[in-house]
């Protein structure tokens, strides 16, 4: 029988405008990216998620210079033991987050993770350790993996996620950590083009 994840609590502060901007990143492993902490400086984000696989501790250090970190644990972080495996972050009246490292099981929302999330009253699930870039809606949440701002895995991309919660909507991105552009998957092959 798996052991019961470590679970936390936390809650995120909106502006006084009533705004809230999150900079997502995960999979770190130890080696972020060079030019992420320029970019999330520029972006000033209210608070930076990290959905685990930090590597080394550093990583965190240099991310809390620019905003308030909430990081939960990978599977390679054993070492973390006071970081949690899961961590609800209600950003009040707005939004409740359901951060945890693994999530999904192939392109699939793992049921378990599903019935947690939803218990916890939690409309979005926050999660890494695939490296892949994803937004989806499954089992009644939405999925959120920001991908990586490590070392490249396989040919996916350097990328990371934002969270923006403007005007009463909460919209989801990515941002190539290569370029600071924004980042789409590309298209499937065959599939038509829109200009």
């Amino acid at each position: 029988m798996a052991p019961t994840p470590r679970r936390a609590t936390a809650t995120l502060e909106r502006g006084a405008d009533g705004g809230l901007r999150v900079a997502v990143v995960a999979d770190t492993h130890s080696r972020p990216h060079p030019a992420v902490a320029a970019q999330l400086a520029a972006a000033a984000p209210d608070a930076i998620l990290h959905a685990g696989d930090i590597g080394d501790r550093a990583v965190l250090t240099a991310l809390e210079a620019i905003a308030p970190v909430y990081a939960v644990r990978g599977n390679i972080d054993a070492r973390e033991r006071d970081l949690p495996d899961v961590l609800v972050l209600d950003v009040p009246g707005a939004l409740r987050i359901y951060l945890t490292h693994i999530a999904v099981a192939g392109p699939r929302l793992r049921a378990d993770v599903a019935r947690a999330a939803r218990a916890d009253g939690a409309a979005l699930v926050v999660c890494g350790h695939s490296h892949v870039p994803f937004i989806a809606e499954e089992r009644g949440v939405t999925v959120f993996n920001p991908g990586s701002i490590g070392p490249r895995r396989f040919a996916l991309p350097i990328v990371y996620g934002t969270i923006v919660l403007a005007d009463g909507r909460v919209r989801l991105a990515h941002v190539d950590a290569e370029t600071g552009q924004p980042w789409r998957p590309p298209p499937a092959p065959g599939a038509a083009r829109i200009a």
